[in-house]
């Protein structure tokens, strides 16, 4: 059984956040909450209440507690740019980007090993 979480439009740029989702991959959930939540960055925190709500799915779900669960797949992809533009030199006008960012993680239990 896999339980899924989703976020949309993530006021932080994939490219920031990529490397951040890639230390929780394959993880156990509990590791994954404990290690976003000490993280001293900001854009953190949608991740971690990406992973606490999966985790939260799976608890209201199956009954299934955090310790017991495996990050299977999260990723991030893009979302829309907003685009404006800045003064640039000599009269010129610099297009500026704001990136945003779709998120999702599916969460699945750990397989128990039979002796």
């Amino acid at each position: 059984m896999q339980f899924v979480a989703k976020t949309r439009y993530i006021r932080y740029s994939p490219y920031k956040l990529r490397p951040l989702v890639d230390v929780v991959r394959g993880k156990n959930v509990q590791y994954a909450l404990a290690w976003l939540g000490t993280c001293r960055l900001k854009k953190a925190e949608p991740i971690l209440k990406m992973v606490a709500s999966a985790a939260a799915n799976a608890r209201n779900l199956r009954d299934i507690a955090p310790d017991a669960l495996v990050i299977k797949d999260i990723r991030v992809d893009e979302g829309p740019a907003v685009r404006s533009y800045k003064p640039g030199a000599m009269g010129r006008a610099a297009l500026q980007r704001r990136r945003y960012s779709h998120m999702k993680v599916v969460v699945e239990p750990i397989e128990q090993k039979e002796a």
